[in-house]
Parts: C-alpha cells; sequence; structure tokens
C-alpha cells in the first residue's frame, strides 16, 4: 500500500483518488478551497440554484466506468441523468433557426435541410463521415492512452482527411484550418460555417488557426450526445466526492500546498501552508501550470507544443433569475450566433479584448425543479467566450464585465423574447470567479487535446520530469473539458498502479 497525496479536489484529482484507493493505497486530497469540484461550482440565491461552470455532460462513459470500477452502485443511482432534446437550437445572425436532435446524425441532417434548404444536411452529414475518420484515428492516443513518448507524430500528422478543391493552373487546395473546412467544404453557406465554428469558439478556440482536427468537438458532440443532470452538474461532482469518501480517500480543505518535497531525485511529498508536511510515495497535482511550477520550479511539465501558442480564452456567465414559468417548448440550450463573426473573432483573438457588439451567447434553461423555487420561476444561464486577463480582479476589469454582461443579456433577447421583463436579478461571474475556483491564470479555460498544429493543442504528459509525480485535469493530457478530467485521472491512477508500461484501456 503507497501513500498517496492529491493536490486539489478537482474533478480529474477525484478521479484518480477514486481509482487509487480502490488499488489498495491510503490517499489524502488537500484543497486549498472549502469544497471539491473545481469548475463545477455552484452559485445559490433566493431559492434559485446555478451551475457555475460546464453545464452539460458529453461521454457519460467515463464516470460510467469510474462508478462500475470503483463501487456497486451505477452512475446512474447517484445522479439523475437525461438525454437533451433537442440537443441544440441554433439562432443564426440572419434569424433563421435550426433544432438539432441529440445523438442522431441522419436526424441533425434532416432539420438542417428543413431549416437550411435542401442539400445542407448532405453537406453537413459528408462533413460529418470526414470528421468521424479524424476521431477513429485519434481517439486512443488523445483520450485512452497516456501521451506518446513520440508526440511529434500527432503534432506533425493532420488525421482529418480534406477533401483536395482542384484550381485551374494553380496546386490544389486542402482544409488545414477549421475555417478552412467551413470554406471549401460546406458550400459557403454562412449558417453551416457558423454552425462548425461554434463548436470552436465554445471551446476557446479561433477557427481560423484551429486544426482540421478540431472536426472531432461536433463529432462527438453529435454522435454520442449531451446530458443534463438533475440538481446540475454540481451533482455530478458530489457524486465522485461521495464515491471516494466510500472508498476511504481522506479530504483536508482549507489546506493549501506551498511546496512539492522531493527527496532521492523523487517526489516525496507536500509542504502546507501552516509549515507541516505530509510524506508521500507518490504526488498527483490536480493544479494549472502556473501553480505547479510555483510548488516545483523546473519539474518539466510544460506542454509538448510551441510555448509561444496563445493564452487560452475564459467564459463570461451570467446568471439569471426570473419570473414566471419555463415555458414547456422552451429547448434547454439555444446557441444565439454573432451578428459579425469576422468581428467577434478579431476581438477575441486579435490581441485587444473587445467583445462584439452582438457576441456569440449560449443560453442554458434547463428543466429542473431543483433549480427553481418553485414552478412560477425560471433559472437561465448565458455564457460567452472572453479573453483570461490577468487584472480580472481589479475594480475597472470588473465595471467592463458588468457592461460586457448587459450586453449579453439583450442578446439572449433572441432566444427568450420577454428577457428583461421577466428579470429579477443577475449575477455575473467574470475569469476571475474562474482563477479563483480552478487557479488558473486569468481564469483561463483550457481546451481538450487536438493532432496536428505543431502540437500547440496537445498538453503536458501524466507523468512528469520528476520521478513519482503525476498531473491531473484539464492542463495535462488529455486537456480541458469535463470527460476530458476524468480521463487524466484515469491515466494517472494507471500509470501508478501498473507503472510506465500503463498504455490506457483495452
Amino acid at each position: 500500500m503507497a501513500r498517496i497525496v492529491v493536490i486539489g479536489a478537482g474533478m480529474g484529482a477525484m478521479t484518480a483518488a477514486a481509482r487509487l484507493a480502490v488499488a489498495g493505497h491510503r490517499v489524502v486530497v488537500y484543497e486549498r478551497g472549502e469544497t471539491y469540484g473545481g469548475a463545477l461550482g455552484s452559485f445559490e440565491r433566493d431559492g434559485f440554484v446555478f451551475d457555475t461552470g460546464p453545464t452539460l455532460l458529453q461521454l457519460p462513459a467515463v464516470y460510467r466506468d469510474l462508478f462500475i470500477k470503483t463501487g456497486k452502485e451505477p452512475l446512474e443511482k447517484c445522479v439523475e441523468l437525461s438525454q437533451v432534446e433537442p440537443a441544440v437550437r441554433h439562432v443564426f445572425a440572419d434569424g433563421t433557426a435550426a433544432d438539432l436532435p441529440n445523438a442522431s446524425r441522419a436526424g441533425v441532417g434532416e432539420a438542417l435541410d428543413a431549416a437550411l434548404g435542401d442539400g445542407a444536411g448532405a453537406r453537413w452529414a459528408a462533413f460529418m463521415n470526414r470528421a468521424r475518420e479524424a476521431w477513429d484515428r485519434t481517439r486512443r492516443p488523445l483520450l485512452e492512452e497516456p501521451l506518446w513518448p513520440n508526440w511529434e507524430v500527432l503534432a506533425a500528422r493532420e488525421p482529418y482527411p480534406s477533401v483536395p478543391r482542384k484550381r485551374l493552373l494553380r496546386k490544389e487546395r486542402r482544409a488545414a484550418t477549421l475555417a478552412e473546412v467551413g470554406e471549401l467544404e460546406l458550400g459557403g453557406d454562412p449558417r453551416l460555417v457558423a454552425l462548425l465554428e461554434q463548436f470552436a469558439l465554445a471551446h476557446g478556440l479561433d477557427p481560423r488557426t484551429a486544426p482540421a482536427s478540431a472536426a472531432v468537438l461536433p463529432y462527438l458532440e453529435q454522435t454520442f450526445g449531451v446530458w443534463s443532470a438533475r440538481g446540475g452538474l454540481r451533482a455530478l461532482a458530489r457524486a465522485v466526492y461521495e464515491r471516494c469518501r466510500a472508498r476511504r480517500v481522506e479530504f483536508v480543505f482549507g489546506a493549501a500546498v506551498t511546496r512539492i518535497v522531493e527527496k532521492d531525485g523523487r517526489a516525496a511529498g507536500v509542504e502546507l501552508a501552516d509549515g507541516t508536511t505530509a510524506d508521500a510515495d507518490f504526488v498527483v497535482a490536480g493544479v494549472a501550470p502556473a501553480a505547479l511550477d510555483g510548488l516545483l520550479p523546473g519539474v518539466g511539465i510544460r506542454a509538448p507544443g510551441d510555448p509561444k501558442s496563445p493564452a487560452m480564452p475564459s467564459r463570461l456567465t451570467v446568471l439569471l433569475a426570473l419570473r414566471g414559468p419555463r415555458p414547456a417548448n422552451a429547448p434547454h440550450r439555444t446557441v444565439v450566433h454573432a451578428a459579425d463573426r469576422a468581428q467577434e473573432l478579431d476581438g477575441l483573438f486579435g490581441g485587444a479584448f473587445a467583445l462584439a457588439a452582438q457576441p456569440t451567447v449560449t443560453v442554458t434553461r434547463p428543466d429542473d425543479p431543483a433549480a427553481v423555487p418553485d414552478r412560477e420561476h425560471e433559472a437561465v444561464t448565458l455564457t460567452v467566450t472572453v479573453p483570461a486577463c490577468r487584472d480580472a480582479s481589479d475594480r475597472t476589469a470588473r465595471e467592463g464585465f458588468d457592461a460586457c454582461a448587459e450586453r449579453v443579456i439583450d442578446r439572449a433577447g433572441r432566444a427568450v423574447p420577454d428577457l428583461r421583463e421577466r428579470l429579477l436579478w443577475h449575477e455575473v461571474r467574470t475569469p476571475a470567479d474562474i482563477a479563483e475556483a480552478t487557479g488558473a491564470e486569468g481564469g483561463a479555460v483550457p481546451a481538450p487535446a487536438l493532432a496536428a498544429a505543431g502540437g500547440t493543442l496537445l498538453h503536458p504528459a501524466n507523468s512528469t520530469g520528476l520521478p513519482g509525480l503525476f498531473a491531473v485535469g484539464g492542463w495535462s493530457h488529455p486537456g480541458g473539458g469535463l470527460p476530458h478530467a476524468g480521463m487524466s485521472g484515469t491515466l494517472a491512477a494507471g500509470l501508478i498502479v501498473e507503472g510506465p508500461e500503463f498504455r490506457g484501456s483495452q
């Protein structure tokens, strides 16, 4: 039985803790905050309850496997999950709306034909077939296996099978970025292009520079579906925490780790803010890169790609308490697309932050009695991508985000027409709040790992340059996203239990 210290109580860290405890190890989790879950937080006021992080779950199989491997009760006995139907409503800049069904590629094609005209579904289906090839080529190395030592193969090889476009007296052209996929392969329909590019934007990626392999993002959602949880996704964090406790994982909250102790060339424990130390045979760090650098400088956890790759954006979230019941036909999620996508992308990724006058806003309207004081009220969450901000906590930045929130509320009126009239109050969650919850500099939110792009969208391996120290969470392989966090914990636990020869699930 090994002594294992886990730094942080995020989803990746708790996944690793539960799996290591089941393997017979003594596991203690030290969390600097007063609760568990990392990005999966919640906000409560006047009987309203909101998720402050992700609001939908993809690939629940990741957590189903965790619950199967760590106890008798399956995930669905601990968390009430429901497939969202429709998966999403898209409201495009020209006012066209399309409701896309959940986990039905054929149904998506039919919905696009009905909303955008004959042929739109076929063009999208052809793209999704190519996205499937990219998924098949990258699923194991990017999600199910530890990061390859020869990661350069993933960095150099573009797995998306772009369609060659012949040009008179000129070299044929192939799409190398997601934006070029939209331009060359989706018939030039600006609504299909907006649909495609939104998947990158939602993960904080610029579709103009994101590799064509980002096609796996819409493929993942439209093939495997999305789920909501009764009580919000905070209920999932609670269930994982309780599973850890049932497996005798010890949690110490309000305990900031200030240093990783190194002895004889390997991790040997941690030092806490109160000056005490905790010895360990292994240390699992579920913290952002800057925080880990501070705990043990020079440990060697840099991402394999170009260190000058652009910083990941953050999120601005606006929580709305509304009077009046939720309409029965309201979709759970609506994406209201930007009036001018080029302007939006220039503002987000052009170096000087300027939120578009009419940005892309995701409107979440859960049909969940646990989220409201009674059925005569509705809880709505608005989310928009913004850059991570180093000064996100100062007064000027806060006032700027408050002004942005007012524009976001106005934009959301396209999905909730009587929004302003029904509004009781709203709460703004800024990048500073994300930074406080996760420790990520500026409240940055990591993207999932993607192949190609010179490795700039790969993440540091779960093993590190210091023997006995392992990394989990969105800033390590396989990157950001709720299912990816669970995968990182699974991989780190496998490397500790089975050693460096561990190659993931078969």
